[in-house]
């Protein structure tokens, strides 16, 4: 699991209920059924008629993504990058067809296979940011629709609270439960800020944060690619890639060229 994730919202649910108890407030005040139905259905309802049913249906896939690690392991691909880099210097770029099984990325098993098959640099280029592209495209669509939530939450909660107080004004037959009835009215506002500050919009961020770490990869794995099929020398096929990550981080990877 992502612990930063679920970590996170944990201690922001938290740290809103303690700080409803430290006033001296009851749990049970802030809870209201209808105000939930409203902001919840009303939510998730205008978000689903905001895009497509085939992004809309991806969204149990996003949570899963939201909520576990995603695993990018770039030091081991930078390492076998440059391992192929040395056997096709030696044995020219063909041998690396029977490398294609050890490779368990489908964009640099892609990639690889282009080379191999003597595509044109330019197009080999072409194709594999073109994936990228499209890969960027559908993340940006999946994070879009968290963000969105986060963005109709508060505005359904105000309509939440509006109807409520309709409700309180329309039955002034008694006084002495305005209060409470004017307080359960404004808990849909705070259901609808609370959840997009609190769960929407972290999610959505999170997902664009994700694909950041896997663009980073596939654009190393381009790289890589193209230093194959030009023939680089291995130690500046190293160079390019750790170009990609920090100093600190580049420094840790050692891929045993001399």
């Amino acid at each position: 699991m992502d612990i930063s994730t679920i970590g996170g919202i944990a201690i922001g649910l938290t740290a809103l209920i303690l700080g409803i108890l430290t006033e001296g407030g009851q749990l049970g005040a802030y809870v209201g059924m209808s105000a939930a139905i409203i902001i919840f259905g009303g939510t998730i309802g205008v978000t689903v008629a905001s895009f497509p049913l085939s992004v809309v249906k991806n969204v149990p896939r996003l949570l899963i993504i939201a909520f576990t690690n995603q695993t990018y392991e770039i030091p081991m691909v930078i390492k076998q990058l440059v391992q192929f880099s040395e056997r096709a210097r030696r044995e020219g770029i063909l041998c690396l067809e029977s490398e294609l099984v050890n490779v368990k990325d489908e964009f640099l098993r892609y990639g690889l296979q282009l080379v191999i098959d003597g595509t044109d640099p330019e197009l080999v280029r072409d194709t594999l940011q073109t994936k990228i592209a499209f890969t960027a495209e559908r993340h940006h669509q999946g994070a879009a629709i968290f963000e969105a939530a986060g963005g109709y939450a508060p505005t359904i909660g105000i309509i939440g609270t509006v109807i409520g107080l309709i409700n309180v004004l329309s039955n002034l037959a008694d006084p002495s439960s305005l209060g409470h009835a004017i307080a359960l009215a404004f808990i849909a506002t705070l259901y609808g800020v609370g959840s997009a500050n609190v769960i929407w919009l972290p999610i959505g961020v999170k997902l664009k944060q994700k694909h950041k770490s896997e663009q980073i990869i596939k654009e190393i794995m381009l790289e890589g690619v193209l230093c194959l099929q030009s023939g680089d020398n291995p130690r500046i096929v190293e160079q390019k890639l750790k170009a990609f990550l920090s100093k600190s981080y580049a420094s840790t990877i050692n891929t045993g060229v001399k």
